[in-house]
């Protein structure tokens, strides 16, 4: 939770009081603390509008960790076994028990997570707290819109905290310091409370915003119904579900739609379209680094002619790239055989760049050569990835770069930051709730709710657009860079078992890299069986790097309570999760 700021006079200042006589005015100690704003500066429109623009910055985790952003790839990807922390042992070896589920309520990043979402609710209740007192030239429609946006974000910040570490705090604009901001315990359920923050949003948002990156009332009600569907209120997220499916326009007016090229998705030229539902807004050049994406810094392939140069962290694990693996009709392999075998992706894991190397040629998803990169297959514009010479430790890491958010090389020093010592600080968006998402989530309200056709139809819709040929990876000669094959799913879903798997797993391919697949886990009760045999498989793959690896039910769904905080607001505030 934030702290609060002190001003203390100067030695200087106490011994000029000890000399000056009893009719000596102080009036000239007062002066306006430097690096605030006065009420009146505030309470304008372009002091309120000034507060809300950074209630959305937090969103990146500005001035904290380069991990604490909303788009959770430490959790929900590393912990979800999308990826591995990367790069080598010894480098950043805080982000190690992420993978082996060894979280410790002491771990650096632990907190900072917690306290860069707590700074983005601070933020938001800061506007909620201005506004009663706004200016004459703030209008009622002002009042009202800004409202709205305020609340989304403390929802949003809050439902990051809520499935990060279950039972937190929840403080609203009533509280500050003084009054009781820091006795709020986390012994009560706050669902309640976002569900109320979003539904006022969607009720209260415009359709569009004069900014796009802002949200709107379409982007509340997608977010609304992925807060019931974490609940497993099925018929209230499948209703909503509908609205946003048949109505929903971006902020810029777009009506939502699938990008006909999945890559598009990522790339910061074409980002602003009508498949990004609520995004974290980066961009470069702009004086200061932290309105790139920060976030993701590290995250690029290793080398002096790699894209970035550094730091190759996140790189996709063996069990993910496996997972794309398709049988000849181009569908999933759902009983788990691309484990398997000859169904195993070929690597060329121990293998130095010289060394000759020929990707196979077995039937993959179109979306393994967007979302993973591979030796001997094209990386954006950067010519073909040439394995190891682009790892920083393939015997820590393996053999795969990460390749979703990573930006082209003719973009460089353009949509990558020209001030900064690396090429990693990027103008990539993240998305924290894309169109393909929300098909995808309301195809699980369909399933739960038993229209499972429904289901089958949403979930084709993201395979058809996966399986436009003109957006696949390409050679130099114009042809497939790899066998791809892909296909919707034709047999009627009848079996509500199957059907949720099929959902289940798309999901795993569509989203890979974007921080979803442990939360989705969690709250799908596979978290146990589905991780331990992720760690079964990956250590023997990167013994080093999963050393001791094993997931607990009923203590690693959720990270531990930062033992700081415990300890600033006591245990009888505070208590900790089970079992750590």
């Amino acid at each position: 939770m934030m702290i609060k700021k002190h001003i203390h006079k100067s030695w200087a200042i106490m011994l000029l009081l000890t000399f000056c006589n009893s009719s000596c005015s102080d009036k000239f100690l007062e002066v306006p603390a430097t690096g605030q704003l006065s009420e009146a500066q505030l309470n304008s429109k372009a002091g309120i509008e000034g507060l809300l623009v950074a209630a959305y910055a937090e969103t990146n985790g500005r001035g904290f960790r380069r991990v604490t952003s909303t788009f959770n790839w430490m959790r929900g990807s590393i912990s979800g076994g999308d990826a591995n922390k990367g790069s080598n042992s010894g480098d950043y070896g805080d982000l190690i028990p992420w993978m082996t589920y060894q979280l410790y309520p002491s771990l650096g990043d632990i907190g900072q997570k917690w306290n860069a979402m707590y700074e983005g609710i601070s933020r938001a209740n800061a506007v909620m707290r201005i506004l009663p007192k706004a200016g004459a030239d703030v209008t009622e429609a002002d009042k009202q819109r800004i409202s709205a946006e305020a609340r989304f974000l403390r929802a949003h910040y809050y439902f990051d905290l809520k499935r990060m570490f279950n039972m937190v705090p929840f403080v609203d604009e009533t509280l500050t310091y003084g009054n009781g901001i820091e006795k709020v315990p986390n012994n009560t359920d706050i669902w309640p409370k976002i569900e109320a923050d979003l539904d006022y949003a969607y009720k209260n948002l415009p359709a569009t915003q004069s900014l796009v990156g802002r949200s709107n009332k379409w982007a509340a009600a997608a977010y609304l119904a992925k807060i019931y569907l974490y609940q497993k209120k099925y018929q209230d997220a499948k209703l909503l579900f509908d609205e946003v499916i048949a109505n929903g326009v971006t902020s810029g007016g777009l009506k939502y739609a699938l990008v006909a090229n999945y890559t598009d998705i990522f790339n910061a030229a074409k980002e602003t379209n009508s498949e990004s539902v609520f995004a974290i807004q980066a961009a470069a050049n702009t004086g200061s680094t932290d309105n790139s994406n920060t976030d993701l810094g590290l995250n690029y392939p290793y080398g002096s002619s790699a894209p970035g140069g550094c730091c190759g962290y996140f790189q996709p694990s063996f069990e993910l790239a496996n997972s794309f693996r398709v049988n000849a009709q181009g569908l999933p392999l759902l009983d788990g055989s691309y484990n398997a075998g000859a169904n195993q992706l070929k690597t060329d894991q121990g293998m130095i760049s010289d060394q000759p190397f020929t990707p196979d040629s077995a039937p993959v998803d179109p979306r393994l050569d967007w979302s993973i990169g591979r030796r001997g297959i094209p990386f954006l514009d950067w010519g073909v990835h040439p394995g190891y010479s682009w790892i920083r430790d393939q015997s820590f890491g393996g053999p795969y770069s990460p390749k979703k958010f990573i930006h082209y090389k003719s973009q460089v020093k353009n949509l990558s930051d020209a001030t900064a010592s690396t090429d990693t600080y990027s103008a990539i968006n993240y998305n924290i709730i894309r169109f393909a998402d929300v098909l995808l989530m309301a195809a699980e309200a369909e399933i739960e709710v038993g229209t499972l056709q429904k289901a089958q139809t949403y979930v084709n819709m993201v395979r058809e657009r996966a399986a436009n040929k003109e957006a696949w990876v390409k050679t130099a000669d114009g042809k497939a860079a790899a066998n791809y094959v892909i296909a919707p799913y034709t047999a009627p879903w009848t079996d509500k078992v199957a059907a949720r798997q099929a959902v289940q797993f798309e999901r795993k391919l569509e989203l890979s890299g974007e921080g979803h697949r442990f939360f989705d886990l969690v709250r799908w009760g596979t978290a146990e069986k589905v991780l331990n045999d992720f760690l079964n498989y990956e250590i023997a793959k990167l013994p080093v790097a999963y050393s001791g690896g094993k997931f607990t039910s009923g203590r690693d769904e959720f990270a531990p309570i930062p033992q700081t905080q415990i300890d600033y607001q006591g245990q009888d505030i505070l208590t900790q999760n089970p079992n750590y």
